[in-house]
C-alpha cells in the first residue's frame, strides 16, 4: 500500500486494481502483489490486447452520489479531452507509479479503458498539440517545432469540424499556436471560448500577472518579474493558474450542459517554470509530500501531478451531478514525456516507467504517453489496449462519433472499433511517423513492433537508421539494425515518402 494514499477507500480501490489485473493472452494470468512494476508495465504494453479489472463495476460511485447520475440518450457525446504537460509515462499508479498519488486518474482507468501503446504527436509541446488539433502528423502539420508559428485559416482543427455540427467548443489551459493577432488564437480556430496562455514560455510561469480570455487580457493580482519575456517568475503569489483553469471547466460544462460540447483542457502541470530555474516546480502547497525526505523539487513535482489528478476528480464529479457523466466521453494523455527542467529529476520516481529518454528524445520515453478513456455504459470498464495509436487519431474518432465527415488527407485513423470493444474492426497504422527539430534534428519511425530513430539529421541526412525491436526490448537497449536488413530497408523506403517539406521545418534532402 502506498504510505501517501489519504483515502482508504482509494487505497482498497487501488490495491484491488492492481492485484487482480488478468491479462488475456494465451491464458489469463493473475499479476501479483509481488511483481515488479517494469515487469507489469512490459506485459501490460506488449501482450495485452485487453485486461478486466476486478472489483471496478462499482467504482463510478466513489466520484460522487449515484442520485446525482442520470442517464442522458441524446446520441451525439460531449468530448472532453484533457491534457497534462509533460507528464511521464509512469507518472500514474495506473500505469504502475509508487510514490505519486494519482487516484482519481487511477479510477478513470478502472472505469474505461487504458492504452499501453498511445503516442503523443511530438516531443515538445507546440508541434504535438497542432497534431492533435489537425489529425496530422509531424511530418505533415504546420508546427514541427517550438518556434513561433501561427496556425493558418486553411488549417483545419477538431473543433472547428465540431462546431460545425452544433457543438459548443472551449479551449481552457495552454494553447501554443498562435500569438495575439495571429490567424491562429483559438477563436479563429473554431474554438467559441477560450481562457488561458497563448505562449508557451508565458505559460511556464503559474502566478502570471495575465492570462487571455478570449482576445481580451485578463490581469490577475500576481507580481511578476519579467525573465526571458514572456517568461517571469512571481514575487508576488496570489492566483495559481492551474486552479483557475479547473474552475472554468467547471464553468464551460456547466453553461453547456443542454447541448453537446468539447472541452479541451490543456492544463500546465506538470511543466516546469524555467525561468525559475531549480524552484521551478511551482504549486501552492507541497502537500501530501511536505515531509518526504525528497528533495523539494521532487515534492513539488508529485504535488503538482496529485493537485491536478484532484482537480480532475472535481470535474467527474460535476458531470456526475449534472447528469452528464454517461453522456460524455473524457479522454486524458500527455503532450510528451517527462522532464529534467525546474529541478525535476524524472528518474527519481521513475516517470518514463520502463522506456527510454525524455522530453525532446524520440525514444519511447520522450513520445508514449498515458491514454486514459472512459464513457460509461460504452467503453467496458477495467479494460486495457494494446492498439498502437497517436495524437492524430484524436480528430478522425471525434469526427465519427459527432457523425461528421473528417478531411481525407489526414493521417489519423479513427479508435472508434477499439473503443467500442470492436478490436477485430478497428484499422491499424502501417506506420507512425515523428521529426523533431532540435538538437541536430531527429526522426522516428514505428511499424508494428519494430521502432526506427535517426538522430542528428541535420548534421548526416544518411546516418545508419538504429532499429529496436519493442515486443521483446521495450527499453530500447539493442540496436538491432545490422540484423535486420529487409526492416531497415522497408523503413527507409517509408522515410522517402513519410513527409512533405516545409520552409520552417526544413529537413535536409
Amino acid at each position: 500500500m502506498n504510505p501517501v494514499r489519504n483515502s482508504k477507500t482509494s487505497n482498497d480501490m487501488l490495491n484491488t486494481v492492481r492485484n487482480s489485473i488478468c491479462v488475456e493472452h494465451s491464458t489469463e494470468r493473475e499479476i501479483s502483489n509481488g511483481m515488479k512494476r517494469r515487469d507489469f508495465l512490459k506485459r501490460a504494453g506488449l501482450g495485452a490486447v485487453s485486461v478486466t479489472l476486478a472489483g471496478c463495476t462499482a467504482a463510478s460511485e466513489l466520484f460522487a452520489p449515484a442520485s446525482s447520475c442520470r442517464r442522458q440518450e441524446r446520441g451525439r457525446p460531449n468530448i472532453i479531452f484533457i491534457l497534462a504537460d509533460d507528464l511521464g509515462y509512469g507518472d500514474l499508479g495506473c500505469y504502475g507509479q509508487q510514490e505519486i498519488s494519482t487516484p482519481n486518474l487511477d479510477r478513470m482507468a478502472a472505469e474505461g479503458m487504458l492504452f499501453t501503446n498511445h503516442y503523443a504527436g511530438s516531443t515538445v509541446c507546440a508541434p504535438s498539440r497542432c497534431v492533435l488539433m489537425t489529425g496530422l502528423h509531424s511530418g505533415h502539420c504546420l508546427v514541427r517545432g517550438n518556434a513561433r508559428v501561427p496556425l493558418r485559416p486553411s488549417d483545419v482543427t477538431v473543433a472547428e469540424l465540431l462546431k460545425k455540427k452544433g457543438y459548443a467548443t472551449g479551449i481552457i489551459g495552454k494553447w501554443g499556436l498562435g500569438e495575439a493577432g495571429s490567424t491562429g488564437i483559438p477563436n479563429k480556430k473554431g474554438f467559441d471560448y477560450w481562457f488561458g496562455y497563448l505562449n508557451q514560455r508565458h505559460a511556464h510561469n503559474y502566478y502570471p500577472e495575465y492570462l487571455w480570455r478570449n482576445e481580451e487580457k485578463v490581469r490577475l493580482k500576481n507580481v511578476v518579474k519579467a525573465v526571458n519575456p514572456p517568461g517571469g517568475v512571481a514575487t508576488k503569489r496570489v492566483e495559481y493558474s492551474h486552479d483557475l483553469f479547473t474552475k472554468e471547466a467547471v464553468a464551460f460544462v456547466e453553461q453547456n450542459k443542454d447541448k453537446p460540447f468539447f472541452l479541451y483542457l490543456a492544463y500546465t502541470i506538470p511543466h516546469a517554470n524555467n525561468e525559475a530555474r531549480q524552484k521551478g516546480m511551482e504549486v501552492p502547497s507541497l502537500r501530501p509530500y511536505a515531509d518526504k525526505d525528497w528533495p523539494e523539487p521532487q515534492k513539488g513535482h508529485a504535488a503538482m501531478i496529485t493537485r491536478m489528478d484532484g482537480d480532475i476528480g472535481k470535474l467527474f464529479a460535476r458531470l456526475k451531478e449534472l447528469g452528464l457523466d454517461e453522456n460524455t466521453l473524457v479522454m486524458f494523455s500527455s503532450d510528451n514525456g517527462p522532464h529534467r527542467e525546474g529541478g525535476n529529476n524524472p528518474d527519481f520516481n521513475d516517470s518514463n516507467g520502463p522506456l527510454r529518454g525524455i522530453k525532446r528524445d524520440l525514444y519511447e520515453g520522450g513520445i508514449r504517453v498515458p491514454m486514459l478513456v472512459r464513457w460509461p455504459g460504452k467503453i467496458k470498464a477495467g479494460s486495457v489496449s494494446d492498439h498502437i495509436s497517436a495524437f492524430w487519431d484524436f480528430l478522425p474518432t471525434c469526427t465519427e462519433l459527432a457523425g461528421v465527415k473528417a478531411p481525407d488527407d489526414i493521417d489519423g485513423v479513427s479508435m472508434v472499433p477499439t473503443l467500442m470493444g470492436q478490436a477485430a474492426k478497428q484499422k491499424k497504422h502501417e506506420f507512425l511517423y515523428w521529426e523533431f527539430h532540435e538538437q541536430g534534428k531527429k526522426q522516428a519511425v514505428r511499424m508494428g513492433d519494430w521502432k526506427a530513430v535517426r538522430l542528428n539529421v541535420n548534421r548526416n541526412p544518411n546516418r545508419p537508421l538504429e532499429l529496436y525491436n519493442l515486443k521483446s526490448d521495450i527499453g530500447e537497449k539493442h540496436n538491432v539494425a545490422d540484423q535486420h536488413p529487409k526492416v531497415v530497408a522497408e523503413i527507409e523506403r517509408y522515410l522517402k515518402t513519410a513527409r512533405t517539406p516545409s520552409k520552417h521545418w526544413p529537413l535536409p534532402s
